[in-house]
C-alpha cells in the first residue's frame, strides 16, 4: 500500500498557524518524520486558500522539498494554487498527486491539469447529483470520470478512484459499499485501476476512544479488498503495521520475523 501521510494539513490548528505565519518548521518538522516514519508521499492540505492561494502553495511545496526527498499530495480546492504548486514541485522524486478531481463540473479543472502537466489525479466518484447510493452508482460515476480523463490525455494509471469513505456513525451501511467499489473499480481496466481513501473519513463523529479501533479494522478490510493507496497518519505505529501485517499475510510481502521494521 502506499502511503500519504496526512498530518500537514489546514484543519490542524498548529498548521493552519504556521500555513498563515509562513512559519516553515513546523510544518518541515511534519514531513521528516513522516517520510521518516514510512509515508511515500507528503500531504499538504491549504484549503481552499481563496486570498493567496497560490503563493502560499508555492511556498509550502518549496519548503517541504527542502527537507524532504519524497513527491507531494497537493490539498486545494484553489485551481490557481493547484497549478502553482505543481509548477513548483520536483519530479524527480516522483510525480505530484492531485487532490482532488469529482463528476462535479466545478472540480472538471483539476483533471485538466493532471492531463496538463502529467500527474497522478485522485478521483472521487461524487456526482452533481448527490452522494451515491451504493458500490454500483460509485462505479457509474468512476467509469464517467475515467471517459472525461480519456477527454484530457489522463492515463488511466494517474488516476486513483476514491469511492468516498463516508462517516460510519452516521451512514453506517456505506462503509461496506465503500469497500465492495474498491473491488468493483478493479474490473473497470485492465490493469485493474488505483484506488485511494481519506481513512480516516470513516470514524469522524464517532468518540475519540473508538476512532483509533475503527479506522484500523477498516484499513485492513479495504486492504483485502484491492486498495492501493491511503491516506493516513503514518506516525501511528499501529496503523502502519495493521498494513504491513494484512500486505504480508495475503502474500504481497514475504514473512520474515523482523517484517514490520521493514
Amino acid at each position: 500500500m502506499i502511503v500519504i501521510g496526512e498530518k500537514i494539513s489546514v484543519m490542524a490548528k498548529k498548521v493552519r498557524e504556521a500555513l498563515m505565519k509562513r512559519d516553515a518548521k513546523p510544518i518541515q518538522d511534519l514531513a521528516v518524520a513522516q517520510a521518516n516514519a514510512g509515508a511515500h508521499y507528503i500531504d499538504v492540505s491549504i484549503g481552499p486558500a481563496e486570498d493567496d492561494g497560490p503563493q502560499l502553495m508555492d511556498w509550502a511545496v518549496k519548503i517541504v522539498h527542502e527537507v524532504v526527498q519524497k513527491p507531494i499530495c497537493l490539498d486545494t480546492t484553489n485551481v490557481k494554487a493547484m497549478e502553482a504548486g505543481i509548477k513548483a514541485h520536483n519530479n524527480s522524486w516522483g510525480l505530484p498527486i492531485i487532490n482532488s478531481t469529482s463528476n462535479e463540473p466545478e472540480r472538471f479543472p483539476m483533471m485538466e491539469l493532471a492531463g496538463k502537466y502529467g500527474t497522478k489525479v485522485v478521483a472521487l466518484t461524487l456526482g452533481k447529483g448527490g452522494l451515491p447510493a451504493d458500490a454500483e452508482d460509485r462505479c457509474v460515476i468512476a467509469s464517467e470520470i475515467m471517459a472525461r480523463g480519456m477527454e484530457f490525455g489522463v492515463p488511466m494509471e494517474n488516476i486513483l478512484l476514491d469511492p468516498l469513505i463516508l462517516q460510519i456513525a452516521t451512514m453506517q451501511n456505506q462503509a461496506l459499499q465503500s469497500a465492495r467499489a474498491i473491488r468493483m473499480f478493479k474490473d473497470l481496466n485492465d490493469p485493474p485501476m488505483q484506488t485511494v481513501v481519506g481513512l480516516s473519513n470513516i470514524s469522524n463523529g464517532a468518540p475519540k476512544h473508538v476512532r483509533h479501533t475503527i479506522n484500523r479494522f477498516y484499513l485492513a478490510m479495504l486492504l483485502m479488498e484491492g486498495l492501493t493507496h491511503a491516506i493516513i497518519d503514518p506516525l501511528d505505529k499501529d496503523m502502519m503495521d495493521t498494513a504491513k501485517t494484512v500486505e504480508m499475510i495475503m502474500g504481497k510481502t514475504m514473512y520474515a520475523h523482523s517484517y514490520l521494521e521493514m
